[in-house]
């Protein structure tokens, strides 16, 4: 009882954090000099050659005029409260505000594109990660102090040390034909061939396969050492406690006493991450998506951000709220199911 108590409370929290957040942010992008007034006021003067208009005060500006009807086109002459509410209800969280970059689009239109490619190369990153990490970091800790844990450990550390969008610029150099005389094994930007409609259904997959080998490389490596050493000091951790000890000297197994006992256990520190799957399109994806010019979200948010496209930028700051929080809870679910004992009443 005292579990769905607590989950209630996790997801009633929701509303008042995302309300929180989002009008921090939104206060914030509504005062950042360089908004769309502004960008729009350059663009008229780029227009007029540079020239001040008529009526334009000694400093160049716009007339007042002008500057009104900007402002009204653009919601800032209305209060910052009256602009969240007409964000947070009439926009629906900002997703069918117009984008001030592409006017005829919604921010919902333009995420609704990047969304699944995101979403593939972020999944697959994720499960790879785990899939790889936890299987090592249990083998170093069963060949704890031997030559496959210090040899492993040191090409984890090298992984750990290189950036990611480091390490894809290196593979992007040696592996995509960008430099005379290496090899051009993977292509070196986008997410499908120019020619990708025209291929048949195993070139199709072959082709959107090399597109993603060396991007899922860039995103398994950012959480590789992390997981790899986390999973292998909880596991050393729950070999040593007195109840691994109780069940060695009870008649049971090694294997038994570490797959039946200590393996569980040793997940619960790993849990924490569970919940970021809700999340993988966004987290760490912006510099990667940009070396290998993939049209994901990462890369819209940054252009978002860039073009001080704030309607679209607003968008996916909300959608990302909301998988941040869900995912969080998450992470807490996957505590209960790994490990019973767990309370939260405390």
């Amino acid at each position: 009882m005292a579990r769905l108590e607590y989950f209630i409370k996790r997801f009633l929290l929701i509303v008042p954090t995302f309300i929180g957040i989002t009008f921090a942010v939104f206060s914030i992008t509504q005062f950042v000099p360089g908004g769309p007034v502004e960008q729009a006021i350059v663009r008229m003067r780029g227009a007029s050659g540079g020239e001040s208009g008529r009526g334009a005060t000694a400093r160049g500006a716009i007339p007042p005029e002008q500057l009104r009807a900007l402002q009204e086109h653009f919601g800032f002459d209305k209060p910052l409260h009256v602009r969240y509410w007409k964000w947070l209800v009439t926009d629906r969280l900002g997703m069918t505000g117009a984008s001030y970059a592409f006017p005829n689009r919604t921010a919902w239109d333009l995420i609704e594109r990047r969304f699944p490619v995101s979403l593939i190369f972020g999944i697959t990153g994720f499960l790879l990660s785990y899939l790889i990490c936890i299987p090592l970091g249990i083998a170093k800790a069963l060949r704890n102090n031997t030559t496959f844990d210090l040899g492993s450990s040191v090409i984890v550390f090298i992984g750990y040390s290189i950036p990611a969008f480091a390490f894809g610029m290196i593979l992007k150099m040696l592996l995509c034909g960008t430099v005379p005389g290496l090899p051009d094994v993977f292509p070196h930007a986008g997410f499908v061939s120019d020619n990708f409609d025209g291929l048949p259904f195993w070139g199709k997959a072959q082709d959107v396969f090399l597109h993603m080998c060396l991007p899922v490389l860039c995103y398994t490596i950012g959480n590789f050492a992390v997981l790899t050493l986390l999973m292998k000091n909880a596991l050393l951790e729950e070999i040593s406690k007195d109840y691994v000890r109780t069940a060695r000297a009870k008649g049971c197994s090694i294997p038994r006493a570490i797959w039946g006992h200590a393996f569980r256990n040793s997940l619960v520190p790993i849990a924490t991450g569970f919940g970021g799957i809700l999340t993988v399109m966004f987290a760490g994806s912006v510099l990667i998506e940009q070396v290998f010019e993939i049209p994901g979200m990462g890369r819209l948010s940054l252009e978002a951000i860039v073009g001080r496209d704030y309607v679209v930028f607003m968008g996916i700051l909300s959608l990302t709220s909301i998988l941040g929080m869900l995912g969080q809870i998450l992470s807490d679910f996957c505590y209960v199911v790994i490990d019973p004992r767990i309370d939260f009443s405390k």
